[in-house]
């Protein structure tokens, strides 16, 4: 299986999230933000950063790159794609996923290891995910907002994916990740691929979400 990982300018952790895609098992191809081109990719990893430095909203420029045309399209059609961080900002400024992030309670920067609920396991990313996960988390704009009917529906629905255990940003409904109505899309705003090998993670939770897209292509 390939899976592609876009790099913007001011990305970050492609380069972490490629390694995540090939200790799944799965074909890392790297995406550029003007590409227009998917190269047969199968799935996409959107990654965290800092695209385009944040100026007017966290991935609010990255969500107008040629390629995010491109996922767009393939997502209608099912492909699956995950957004991690910024790639979940861009995601929900891309209407890919509902709601919005933005400045964290307090205005801090949020730099530590977090616990995660997991409320969906029926997604394309989260099949193989235990009910529990440790990830780290980095973000200064990661709370989660949305009207109070798009609130009801995601609970309604079960779109609710990743729930903080401890919310360190003020997020509605302790709210870390959410899904698309068919749940192939799944943003959330800490980093699995940090929490992918016991040398450098607080766990190795993080690599379930890839494996999970590799089993579910595979089934």
């Amino acid at each position: 299986m390939k899976i592609g990982v876009i790099t913007f300018p001011g990305t970050l952790d492609d380069v972490d999230a490629l390694r995540a895609v090939r200790l799944a098992g799965a074909e890392p191809v790297q995406l550029w933000h003007a590409d227009v081109d998917l190269r047969e990719v199968e799935a996409v990893v959107v990654p965290g950063g800092f695209s385009y430095g944040d100026y007017l909203r966290g991935g609010a420029i990255s969500s107008l790159a040629p390629i995010m045309t491109r996922v767009k399209d393939a997502a209608a059609k099912g492909m699956p794609v995950l957004g991690i961080c910024n790639g979940f900002q861009i995601l929900t400024e891309a209407g890919l996923l509902p709601g919005a992030l933005t400045r964290n309670e307090g205005l801090h920067f949020v730099c530590r290891d977090i616990h995660l609920t997991v409320e969906n396991r029926g997604t394309a990313w989260t099949s193989q995910a235990p009910d529990r996960i440790l990830i780290p988390s980095k973000h200064g704009e990661g709370r989660f907002q949305a009207t109070p009917d798009t609130i009801k529906m995601l609970e309604g629905e079960g779109r609710v994916v990743f729930r903080y255990e401890d919310n360190p940003n003020g997020s509605m409904n302790d709210i870390a990740g959410v899904c698309s109505e068919n749940g192939r899309v799944v943003g959330l705003m800490p980093h699995p691929e940090h929490a992918i090998e016991t040398l450098t993670g607080p766990s190795v939770d993080g690599l379930s979400l890839f494996t999970s897209v590799l089993e579910e292509a595979l089934a």
